[in-house]
């Protein structure tokens, strides 16, 4: 079992920056992957970033790259996301999930746990 919370939401204006955090804990971590998702209101969730608990190695889509960076603190468990840049679009309810292992990281079905969200509204 595994439990992630996030924190770090909030309103802020377009062109703006957002620093989310996850903190995760009940399991210890081998190859595995963190990644955020965000869903806005009537679409589907969307993948955002990854990244390899071991190597650090990380995944984008072209909507946010650029803009957004994933990082983790091994020793604290957490998972991170800064968010520069922020457009009206980036309106959502963020998600952290956890991945038992690295692999197709930008499909919902591939993570085992999530998170409850923390909602980012950007105001123009």
């Amino acid at each position: 079992q595994a439990q992630l919370v996030e924190s770090g939401g909030g309103l802020v204006q377009a062109g703006g920056s957002l620093r989310l955090s996850c903190a995760v804990s009940g399991r210890n971590f081998g190859n595995h992957g963190l990644g955020w998702f965000r869903q806005a209101p009537g679409k589907e969730r969307e993948f955002v970033a990854a990244i390899n608990w071991i190597a650090g190695s990380t995944l984008y889509p072209d909507s946010v790259k650029g803009r957004f960076t994933i990082s983790r603190d091994n020793a604290k468990k957490m998972v991170f996301l800064q968010m520069n840049s922020l457009k009206l679009e980036d309106t959502a309810l963020y998600y952290c999930a956890l991945a038992s292992k690295w692999g197709d990281m930008g499909r919902e079905s591939t993570y085992d746990y999530w998170g409850q969200g923390t909602q980012v509204t950007v105001s123009s």
